[in-house]
């Protein structure tokens, strides 16, 4: 049994956990120039180490959620630049539930020892990964593996088990190297211990090498030339100083100057380039202008949009609460952040609403279940209570060539939804389009930690990808994950690139689920085993 230690908050135990918290949270992708990802490789042996005494629950959570709560600050504090009450209640809730896989951890050390919980660990903190990020309270932002995202020579691996295998390798790094120091201290051998570490790293780099080199003599299926838009329009005065055309226009006027240097097959506007219902009949004016306008460019237009769907009074009964009503016109209605594909010819091709909503402030998580908890929700700039979308559209697009390709369109924060961009791929999609708006955030590393998020949904799913921001960071990515080209944050320009398309499925494609679902068995079969051991003495 290794002694209690104690001694209140500036103690060693709980330096180390703060410690652990401060390293998980520098290694997470930030400015460019800040590249500290390594640092998760053993962030959380600190933490790991002061676990081995004999704590109770209360100061065992205590140290856990310190650690956790400074690891969300460093991580996270950019929320509080679009909302401050909101972002303090993001970091406070999201280091709870951080804290969940090392409660496991807890009562597993408890039953069978530090050590038997310690190699269980990963396994745990996995299968909570996928299951929070399964429901819609959750954030999912701070997967562990997401600290790898810049670090794309080392996870090429993630075509075969998602950003879930960058989790699991990264834990057991961590526990490998907590472990061998208890050993070493031991006076027991820590050669196996080493082996691994070293076999862990090397194999990653080694899987890297041979998909590039696969990439390098791999023949190009198709291609389709994309404009990117980046009008560059705070999105707090976006209301105050545009009226509903002046905001088409400055698109339309930048998307005039990129045709004539270019041909695009696909022009792409950001999330919510068109504030308003432009669909609904008072702005028919507006949407006539835009489709002739899409008919001169002579290519497809794919822009974010706000989209409003009546309802009868027999479609919302019983479910009221879920609709917004007009008074004038004896109607309910809802309104969705979506994206629209116009064709070429300036014909309305497909509508895709966002699925994934933003906690509390798109959306409050279960509202359909628990109508009181509407008067949770937080208005970011008015826009509050999204309507949830429910359909993985996928839109076609005929290239210059005369080829029909399929792609898709993932809004902002869905980007952080591994299995949600799978589903889209096994639906046909043959290149990602992302539109967001990160000009809430200003200067912060948020829109970069947000962009570097992305770079493993081409790398699980071997899709390229356009990336449309408001202020930026707007980006091509290509099927390894790599920038093949950028425009820079805060500055109003185009860009146009050719983007490469598949449509071969990955095993983590066909299987998005297999690696944290089995994970999740095996934490609980250990923790069954544990406690079925502990009955039995």
């Amino acid at each position: 049994m290794i002694r209690s230690e104690r001694g209140g908050i500036w103690s060693a135990g709980y330096l180390s956990a703060v410690l652990s918290g401060v390293l998980l949270g520098i290694s997470f992708p930030s400015y460019p120039f800040i590249r500290l990802e390594f640092i998760a490789w053993a962030a959380l042996v600190p933490l790991l180490m002061t676990l081995r005494y004999d704590l109770g629950l209360r100061d065992f959570f205590l140290r856990v959620y310190a650690s956790m709560l400074i690891f969300c600050a460093i991580t996270l504090w950019w929320v509080c630049h679009a909302t401050f009450f909101g972002g303090l209640l993001t970091i406070i809730a999201q280091a709870f539930f951080q804290s969940i896989p090392l409660l496991f951890f807890f009562f597993l050390k408890q039953l069978r020892g530090w050590r038997f919980a310690l190699f269980s660990l990963p396994f745990a903190w996995v299968g909570w990964e996928w299951a929070y990020l399964s429901q819609d309270l959750s954030l999912g932002w701070l997967v562990m593996g997401n600290s790898q995202a810049l670090m794309t020579p080392m996870i090429q691996y993630a075509e075969v088990t998602g950003v879930w295998g960058v989790s699991l390798w990264l834990l057991f790094i961590n526990v490998f190297l907590a472990d061998l120091i208890v050993s070493r201290q031991e006076g027991r051998h820590v050669v196996f211990h080493l082996l691994a570490v070293v076999v862990m790293l090397s194999g990653s780099m080694l899987y890297g090498v041979v998909a590039f080199d696969h990439a390098d003599t791999a023949k190009e299926q198709s291609s389709v030339n994309v404009t990117l838009v980046q009008p560059d329009i705070d999105p707090f005065r976006k209301w105050e100083g545009f009226n509903s055309w002046d905001l088409i226009q400055v698109s339309m006027s930048m998307t005039d100057k990129a045709v004539t240097m270019a041909r695009p097959d696909l022009i792409l506007w950001p999330e919510t380039a068109i504030p308003f219902h432009i669909l609904d009949k008072p702005y028919q004016a507006y949407f006539d202008l835009l489709s002739k306008r899409v008919r001169r460019w002579d290519a497809a237009l794919l822009t974010g949009f706000s989209d409003i769907v009546y309802y009868s009074r027999e479609e919302v009964a019983g479910n009221k609460h879920l609709y917004k009503y007009d008074a004038g016109l004896d109607r309910y209605y809802q309104t969705f952040n979506a994206s629209m594909f116009l064709e070429a010819s300036g014909r309305v091709g497909a509508i895709y609403r966002k699925m994934k909503l933003v906690p509390f402030a798109e959306r409050v998580p279960y509202v359909e279940y628990l109508p009181w908890l509407d008067r949770f929700t937080m208005s970011l700039a008015g826009i509050t209570s999204w309507g949830k979308g429910s359909e993985s559209t996928i839109m076609e697009l005929e290239t210059a060539s005369g080829r029909e390709v399929k792609l898709m369109n993932i809004i902002c924060y869905e980007s952080v939804f591994p299995g949600l961009v799978a589903r889209f791929v096994r639906n046909g999609a043959e290149f990602l389009t992302l539109v967001t708006n990160d000009g809430w955030y200003a200067k912060s590393y948020g829109p970069y930690q947000h962009a570097a998020i992305a770079r493993f949904r081409c790398i699980e799913n071997r899709r390229a990808m356009a990336r449309c921001a408001n202020t930026g960071v707007s980006l091509f990515l290509d099927r390894f994950g790599r920038v093949t080209s950028e425009i820079p944050w805060w500055q109003q320009r185009t860009l146009t690139a050719s983007l490469s398309c598949n449509s071969e499925k990955t095993f983590y494609t066909r299987y998005p689920d297999l690696l944290p679902q089995g994970s999740l068995a095996v934490a609980l079969f250990l923790l069954l085993y544990a406690f079925s051991r502990r009955m039995k003495t």
